[in-house]
């Protein structure tokens, strides 16, 4: 086969990539429309992609937009599974966080007194 005519099923590549941990689940996301080839929604589980077209779909309340650089030939480790595509996606740092955590884990006993007596202040 010449690298111009190689393809692929649409679900066996996001498998493949390891966006979905089985391939009937990521054939279920296609079939249910989910899943965007090029701009163009697909609802066919064997449609054939190629390297250069971009993928767009929705993963862990993500929106996921990657482009298909190479095609696997099995479902390998994930640094493996990475160099199958480039990953287009908008950086999300812009969630909405509580800014009082700062990543130290459970709140103490006093911590929790002082912030059950801030929101009552709040209310009142």
């Amino acid at each position: 086969m010449t690298p111009s005519c190689e393809k692929l099923r649409l679900d066996k590549w996001l498998w493949q990539a390891r966006f979905f941990k089985t391939r009937s689940l990521a054939a279920r996301e296609i079939s249910a429309g989910h899943v965007r080839v090029n701009g163009d929604k697909t609802e066919k589980p064997a449609r054939a992609v190629t390297p250069g077209d971009v993928l767009t779909f929705v993963q862990a309340r993500r929106v996921r937009v990657v482009r298909i650089e190479a095609l696997g030939t099995r479902r390998g480790p994930a640094p493996e599974a990475q160099t199958l595509y480039i990953d287009l996606s908008p950086d999300e740092d812009n969630r909405a966080q509580n800014p009082s955590y700062e990543g130290k884990g459970r709140p103490t006993k006093r911590d929790r007194r002082s912030l059950d007596l801030s929101r009552r202040q709040t209310l009142e």
